[in-house]
């Protein structure tokens, strides 16, 4: 064989070996085919027979060479977005050929305001999934049933869609997940009783649905729950007595608790404490009755407390954190006096 034939063929051993296999190519372009995005040409990059190289959004394993990571976000500080002085814009859906990524780490298509249609129901197929992000579209239909066997997701982000249906149960498996977003979605049902099990969860974002049924006593029992927003619901029924002694708080430094907007009955329950520390703690526009809890002065800091529209009655209590929260506080309830209210009248 002659010299320059051997290094013609070692030279397409070497490029076939670190390009992406064509099965993979093959499934980025059927994901093309499905989308419009008519302003920006992200796609216009997507050409030539090595996906892993200068196709936009696209990152493979440096080993495999298989795609690994899927990151188109329609707001960005991407040249290509501030060239054209927009946020993107897309149409179309999500093809099932996504599916054939079988080493998919990440899919993130975001924010593209005109995406529609279903998550792709084989997408819980992909074992190697950690992020799963498609916030700020169109998407329709529920959250995948079978959504409990990635068991590597650490985030699960589909907020402000159209999604529907109910939390699946096979969601609280989740054992790696750290951030679930669920908020401004037409989902309804109730919160899985066992949604304590996600043990690695730091953020429980579900407001803005239809969620009904009470606030289960296992999420309470989340050591690194930090973040926690069901406002804007249909829940219902008490506050769980264990909700000031969430073990979090005698730990973190930030907790946000936000559970106004819904119809929670029933009074505010006591147990907070020295190292309870809210930055934000949320109960307005609920069906509270009874007076505000003594032991909310003990908290070591609330930075804002709002307790109006409820039918809370008796003194404010003095201290920390009440010396510094305005009247907007405490407004609209049946009989509350103290500062910053109105004087209590003297027995």
């Amino acid at each position: 064989m002659k010299p320059n034939v051997v290094v013609l063929l070692l030279l397409l051993l070497v490029s076939t070996a670190t390009c992406c296999p064509p099965s993979d190519r093959r499934a980025l372009l059927a994901l093309r085919s499905a989308l419009h995005e008519p302003y920006l040409g992200i796609f216009n990059s997507w050409t030539g027979q090595d996906c892993c190289h200068n196709w936009y959004g696209v990152s493979c394993d440096a080993v495999t060479h298989r795609v690994a990571d899927i990151n188109l976000r329609g707001e960005s500080e991407d040249p290509i977005f501030e060239r054209a002085h927009r946020t993107g814009y897309m149409t179309g859906r999500i093809s099932p050929a996504i599916c054939d990524l079988t080493r998919l780490s990440a899919v993130t298509i975001a924010d593209w305001k005109g995406i529609s249609g279903d998550i792709p129901e084989c997408i819980t197929r992909l074992p190697f999934l950690r992020t799963i992000d498609l916030i700020g579209n169109q998407i329709s239909g529920a959250i995948p049933n079978d959504i409990g066997r990635l068991n590597r997701l650490a985030v699960l982000n589909v907020a402000d869609n159209r999604i529907s249906g109910s939390i699946p149960r096979s969601l609280t498996n989740l054992s790696s997940l750290m951030h679930l977003d669920l908020r401004n979605n037409l989902i309804s049902g109730v919160i899985p009783p066992d949604f304590g099990r996600l043990t690695m969860l730091s953020r429980a974002l579900l407001s803005g649905n239809r969620i009904t049924g009470r606030i289960p006593e296992s999420l309470t029992k989340i050591y690194r729950l930090a973040d926690v927003d069901l406002s804007g619901n249909r829940l219902y029924g008490t506050i769980p007595p264990s909700l000031g002694r969430m073990s979090t708080l005698m730990t973190s430094s930030v907790m946000n608790l936000n559970l106004s907007r819904n119809l929670l009955q029933g009074k505010i329950p006591e147990g907070f404490g020295p190292r309870s520390y809210f930055t934000v703690l949320d109960l307005s526009y609920n069906n509270l009755k009874g007076p505000i809890p003594s032991s909310i002065s003990a908290a070591s800091f609330i930075g804002h407390l709002d307790l109006s529209h409820n039918h809370l009655c008796g003194r404010i209590p003095v201290g920390s954190p009440f010396d510094h929260l305005e009247a907007a506080s405490f407004m609209f309830n049946d009989c509350l006096c103290g500062r910053p209210l109105r004087a209590c009248l003297k027995n």
